[in-house]
This record gives structure tokens, sequence and C-alpha cells, in this order.
């Protein structure tokens, strides 16, 4: 079983290894009882998009943490993979500047993931 935090980072590793451009990782665990983690990222298509979303899924399912649910994979904008106490967000450039998560859990401290990602 692994905690939160390992579970957030195994997705970044997963998403940078399909190019996820930007990634970030929100810690929420003190600001809602959503999730401990979110982790964001932008996809140049709705074909990385599912890709990603197809990785991220495979690789934690792999560890013993499958996906709890999966929303907007038929929208193509964006996809959100539920893991119960870490969410991950893919999205296009603009419908990530849209809704802007980052701005929204500004009171959410930034995990450094500099030696994880490859960027």
């Amino acid at each position: 079983m692994l905690t939160p935090k390992e579970i957030a980072v195994a997705a970044v590793k997963a998403l940078d290894s399909k190019k996820a451009m930007d990634i970030k990782v929100l810690e929420t665990k003190d600001l809602t009882v959503l999730a401990d983690y979110f982790v964001i990222c932008t996809a140049g298509s709705t074909t990385q998009i599912k890709t990603l979303s197809d990785e991220v899924e495979k690789q934690l399912a792999e560890l013993g943490e499958p996906a709890i649910r999966r929303e907007g994979y038929r929208a193509g904008g964006w996809v959100l993979v539920d893991f119960g106490c870490v969410i991950v967000h893919l999205f296009l450039k603009e419908i990530r500047e849209f809704y802007s998560l980052e701005r929204l859990w500004g009171d959410a401290a930034e995990l450094d993931i500099s030696d994880i990602v490859t960027e």
C-alpha cells in the first residue's frame, strides 16, 4: 500500500515518461477532503491526453493502486483520474488556463518534483 505522496510521485513519473508538460503537484490535504494531492499537467493533443491517462492508470494499477474513476475521457480536452487520495488532472493548454486550478488552489503548497521530471 502506497502513501498518498508515493502515489503522487508515481503519477508524476508515469506522466513524465509520456512527455506531459508543466507537471505540478499541489498538496491539498489541509485544504479539502477531496484529495491529499492534485497532480496537474498539460498535454499537446487529445491523443496525448488519452495516452497520459492510460499510462498513469496502468502504472499505478501495477503498483496496486487502481483508479477509482475517470471523468472527461470522451470530452477530449481534459481528463480527471481519481485515485482517492490523489487526483490527476490532464488538460489541453487552453482548458488548463480556463480552469486555472493552480490559482483556485493557490493556498496549496507545491511539491518540488524537479528531481523527478526530465523537462
